[in-house]
């Protein structure tokens, strides 16, 4: 005889796994940089140390840019540029108010993409016809979660950018 088992137990434990997961990941990150070093380590090493990356895009000159997404649960998205020589030429962790400030209004979808890595959320508005991408960052002047939101029209050409709290972070969640 079988056991019952409700759906939605199933569908949470699986997110229970993928949160802690995450978290996991993120928490090896600061190590896995630690031993990579610009110009010295290699494509196999990077690899080693951060997994296979989301999305591979091509830069300037024969430059790959490998990304490593830490969004939805992370606060950072990393970038890591392998040079035609096959060697890491840099590691940036791009969720910052320099790039932030980069992203300018009429950028198409890919360019902000390319620049920040993969959103937290993305959230169409029917309504008004808009789409806005939201990407998680810890805010290091104020010491708090954050989310930058990118707002698109329908030709996924970005309309406006904005900066807030991050709702789902602990600090905005009530006691009691």
């Amino acid at each position: 005889m079988q056991s019952f088992r409700p759906p939605f137990l199933s569908r949470r434990l699986a997110g229970v796994l993928l949160a802690v997961s995450l978290l996991g990941l993120a928490a090896c990150d600061p190590q896995a940089i630690k031993e990579l070093e610009e110009g010295l380590s290699t494509e196999a090493d990077v690899v080693a140390r951060f997994g296979q990356p989301e999305r591979v895009w091509n830069g300037s000159g024969g430059t790959r840019v490998f990304e490593y997404n830490r969004q939805p649960a992370g606060t950072q998205n990393y970038m890591i540029s392998i040079g035609p020589d096959g060697k890491m030429s840099a590691l940036r962790q791009v969720l910052n108010p320099d790039n932030f400030r980069r992203v300018q209004a009429g950028m198409g979808v890919e360019e902000v993409r390319q620049m920040l890595g993969k959103p937290a959320r993305q959230i169409p508005y029917a309504l008004k016809r808009e789409v806005v991408w939201s990407w998680r960052f810890m805010d290091s002047s104020e010491n708090a979660k954050k989310m930058f939101h990118v707002v698109f029209n329908p030709e996924y050409r970005v309309i406006r950018t904005e900066t807030g709290p991050d709702m789902d972070s602990t600090e905005m969640q009530g006691g009691g």
